[in-house]
């Protein structure tokens, strides 16, 4: 789920933060994960899921802002650009018209993790995350969403794991919740759509 910002959240409020190009790329994908209910808002109005996509060779990303899970069409004023994240301090700076997502952080250390990953996609299925759970590179289910915890379960999947050649990650303390990334945002979708159609 996302909605609740669990990190020290440095935001600049401004106006969009996002290219033309960039909104293309990332919204077409955005949409795609939104009608197939991979992203959206449970009952309780709690959004989940999300979609990001590095800028440039740093480690400074283009991700959906916080609570725009159940919004079907986003507008570039619906994503933010994290500047800069610190895993140790629990903190993220992001610039745009909202706050940057709540697992901003999560996205940051697969970014942080692998230099080659350019597009990152949270999606949430149930099934497919109760199948794979503990058979592919997966958190500990003591740590929660959008969690400092989290992101060092991230890292050390990094270290510990073929995470980097399964490009998934199954996000044990967050039911659902499903991890995939690539080289560019075909890619991270190409790995999320190859377990799905199974």
């Amino acid at each position: 789920m996302e909605g609740v910002v669990k990190f020290n959240c440095y935001w600049n409020q401004t106006g969009a933060a996002i290219t033309d190009e960039q909104y293309e790329i990332i919204n077409h994908w955005r949409e795609v994960l939104f009608n197939m209910d991979l992203i959206g808002a449970y009952e309780n109005g709690v959004g989940f899921g999300n979609i990001s996509m590095r800028i440039g060779r740093g480690n400074q990303f283009i991700i959906t802002g916080s609570a725009t899970g159940d919004i079907p069409e986003l507008e570039p004023g619906h994503y933010v650009k994290v500047t800069s994240s610190n895993i140790e301090d629990n903190a993220i700076m992001c610039t745009g018209p909202l706050k940057a997502s709540s697992e901003s952080l999560s996205h940051a250390a697969i970014y942080m993790s692998d230099p080659d990953t350019n597009a990152i996609v949270h999606a949430h299925e149930a099934e497919l995350w109760r199948e794979l759970k503990d058979k592919l590179p997966t958190t500990s289910d003591e740590m929660e969403y959008g969690t400092q915890g989290l992101a060092l379960e991230i890292l050390r999947l990094f270290k510990e794991s073929d995470v980097i050649e399964k490009r998934i990650v199954i996000m044990g303390g967050d039911q659902g919740g499903i991890l995939t990334f690539g080289n560019d945002m075909d890619e991270a979708m190409g790995v999320l759509m190859s377990y799905l159609e199974r």
